[in-house]
């Protein structure tokens, strides 16, 4: 009996977030203007957050990890 092992079979992006029921967002505070990389739900509009983005370093990571075109990305409050 082990603690730690290794996952048998990894979960890909695409099977996690399909692009056909998520969307790519950037979830933005009023106040502090802190800015985090979410996928949306488009059915039920529920927001899962990523990764938090410190400089435009982060941003394209994230483009990178997920498949996503960063450059357009909507903005939401």
């Amino acid at each position: 009996m082990g603690l730690f092992r290794k996952k048998s079979n990894p979960v890909t992006v695409s099977d996690e977030f399909p692009s056909d029921r998520y969307e790519a967002v950037l979830r933005s505070s009023i106040c502090t203007g802190e800015t985090t990389a979410c996928f949306r739900n488009r059915e039920t509009g529920k927001i899962t957050e990523i990764m938090f983005i410190r400089n435009a370093q982060d941003l394209e990571q994230f483009g990178v990890r997920y498949g996503v075109d960063v450059k357009n990305l909507p903005k939401i409050y």
